[in-house]
């Protein structure tokens, strides 16, 4: 059986009580920060609604007809059980404004998200923080169901259902072992085909960007008979050090190595690999702290 429409009027009921324990509508209002006028409209109503009358007034104040006092005592449990409630919910809110679930693709996690949280401690040093570390399509499957109140992602593809900002731009790097190639440092699209290709796992954004790269140039998607899958931007850059192939890689992380001349990055002038990188989190808005580290990544 449905509860009655009058069962959600709490406030009111919660006015009764304390009538019942000051014996005053006055002073009920005023414990609960309402005019007078205001409190005898909130239990009028309430006495049409239940049907039964609720108080008796006088010169001396007000007292609960028998009717009053049983609804009363029924009231109280309800009445507490509606407070357990809002005392539970709002410490859910202040534990979840408490604390940030931060989770980020390799590149980002590894070369930028270190800054950003440090400069979130700054200004939170009580702030409890987790992040976490996946591919672009993990991040999202993690933010997605719940597990993390923010993700960063290099994905050029955000799914719909997911709420994104641009935070900043990353650039894909086609990288060689030193003589690798030496003499061909400039390469067509097409001369990458027949090349063994070390590529990260399926959901990567790096890879994403790359394949999506070859497709706007070629016009569809091609074969790719030598390419390999590797796990980790380590794993790539170790096996292309070694010239097992071409590493596909951020150019964050081949900064170094190139820079040392341990690595050459090839020139492909026809392929397109800078890429956007996203902040993502479900719902309409961010969290405040979501907010603010958002802020600081676009500001790095």
């Amino acid at each position: 059986m449905p509860l009655p429409p009058w069962i959600s009027d709490l406030p009111a009921l919660d006015l009764l009580l304390s009538v019942a324990e000051t014996g005053s509508v006055g002073r009920a209002a005023q414990r609960h920060g309402i005019s007078q006028p205001t409190a005898s409209e909130r239990l009028a109503r309430l006495e049409r609604r239940l049907g039964v009358p609720l108080l008796v007034r006088s010169r001396r104040g007000s007292l609960l007809t028998p009717a009053g006092q049983a609804v009363a005592v029924w009231t109280q449990q309800v009445v507490d059980a509606a407070h357990h409630l809002a005392d539970g919910v709002r410490t859910l809110r202040d534990d979840r404004q408490a604390r940030l679930r931060v989770a980020a693709s390799l590149t980002v996690a590894e070369y930028m998200l270190p800054a950003w949280l440090l400069a979130l401690r700054r200004t939170h040093p009580d702030l409890e923080i987790s992040a976490q570390v996946a591919n672009s399509q993990g991040v999202c499957e993690m933010v997605r169901g719940g597990n993390a109140d923010l993700g960063f992602v290099e994905s050029p593809d955000i799914p719909a259902d997911l709420s994104s900002r641009m935070v900043g731009s990353d650039r894909v790097a086609l990288v060689v072992a030193a003589g690798y190639l030496s003499s061909r440092a400039s390469l067509r699209v097409a001369d990458l085909l027949s090349q063994p290709l070390l590529l990260r796992e399926p959901g990567s954004g790096t890879r994403d960007t790359f394949l999506n790269a070859l497709v706007a140039s070629l016009g569809e998607m091609p074969d790719l008979p030598h390419a390999t899958s590797l796990g980790s931007t380590t794993t790539i850059l170790a096996t292309t050090r070694a010239g097992g192939g071409i590493g596909v890689v951020s150019a964050r992380a081949t900064a170094g190595p190139v820079a040392a001349g341990e690595l050459v990055e090839l020139r492909v002038p026809s392929l397109s690999l800078v890429r956007p990188l996203h902040a993502v989190w479900l719902g309409a808005t961010p969290s405040e702290l979501a907010a603010e580290l958002i802020v600081n990544s676009i500001a790095a």
